[in-house]
């Protein structure tokens, strides 16, 4: 999701000479007062448990950065600097388990504490309250809502990648010799992984210059006439590749299935069990296998 560098600077009050004063006036109080407001929402963090992932000591570190960086927005109108920290703590806290709901709300709490700040410095001057907060209320929401985008961004781009690993953990193309590829397959193969699984097989052929390939379907309960026919494409891309498939452990209910549905086996060729697979690949590789006396 793309954000702008900087909040509108046509928000009430900024863009003038008494937007741009207010808010000179408004940073140095929250840097005057750093100490004690960073503690407070420190403080209300914890209460809230919140970031209970995080050690005190890392607590202490992220929202003294996290503080700093809000006002420096409010004081350059600039969220790129804040987007980029606020990426750079996403990665590293979303694998500990830090949800967004956690990191929206500590950026809110610090909203309030610093507008309850805003309230004790000028609640004796009602009119001077409310421009001050007609400056501050557009900026503080706009850090808001840079920090929760950037979280949930990182938050979906490392989602994306587990979901890449997991389908590649899901069908993988193991070399167990020269030229000789293992696709176990296990669990249900619908139409999405079937070609997933073409694609990783394909990959796999060339990277490894594969000459043969064992395909075990002993782990698949069932294939229907989509996927049937998406394995005999497999074949053929595999052939046009260089490569022979050998098909082992199709379930007799598998067998019966295939046949009922009319699928082409002419293309295929099948061996009862997986070491039966990878005799029949050892052979049509050219390997021998004998037995050494004295060896029991």
């Amino acid at each position: 999701m793309q954000q702008k560098d900087s909040y509108p600077q046509d928000v009430v009050g900024v863009g003038d000479g008494t937007g741009d004063a207010l808010l000179a006036e408004l940073v140095e109080h929250l840097r005057e007062n750093r100490p004690q407001l960073r503690d407070t929402w420190a403080r209300r963090i914890v209460a809230a448990h919140l970031l209970t992932a995080m050690t005190p000591e890392e607590m202490n570190a992220e929202t003294q950065s996290v503080y700093d960086n809000y006002v420096d927005v409010l004081e350059t109108g600039s969220v790129e600097a804040l987007s980029a920290y606020a990426r750079d703590l996403s990665e590293r806290i979303i694998p500990r388990g830090v949800e967004t709901y956690e990191v929206v709300g500590i950026v809110l709490l610090l909203r309030d504490v610093l507008a309850r700040s805003l309230f004790e410095k000028y609640r004796a001057d009602v009119g001077m309250l409310n421009q001050v907060l007609d400056v501050y209320e557009p900026a503080a929401n706009r850090i808001a809502n840079t920090v929760a985008v950037s979280f949930v961004d990182e938050r979906e781009r490392v989602i994306r990648q587990q979901q890449a690993a997991l389908r590649e953990l899901s069908t993988p193309a193991l070399p167990v010799r020269e030229r000789l590829l293992i696709l176990p397959i296990i669990g249900v193969l619908d139409k999405d992984r079937a070609s997933q699984l073409t694609e990783q097989l394909l990959n796999a052929i060339r990277k490894h210059r594969a000459k043969v390939v064992v395909m075990d379907i002993t782990g698949a309960p069932e294939v229907d006439a989509v996927v049937a026919n998406h394995l005999v494409g497999t074949v053929d891309a595999s052939r046009l590749m260089g490569a022979s498939v050998i098909i082992t452990g199709v379930s007799p209910t598998i067998a019966q299935t295939l046949v009922t549905l009319g699928v082409d086996l002419s293309k295929m060729n099948t061996v009862g069990d997986l070491q039966g697979g990878l005799e029949e690949a050892e052979r049509l590789l050219g390997y021998t296998v004998t037995r050494q006396e004295g060896i029991a």
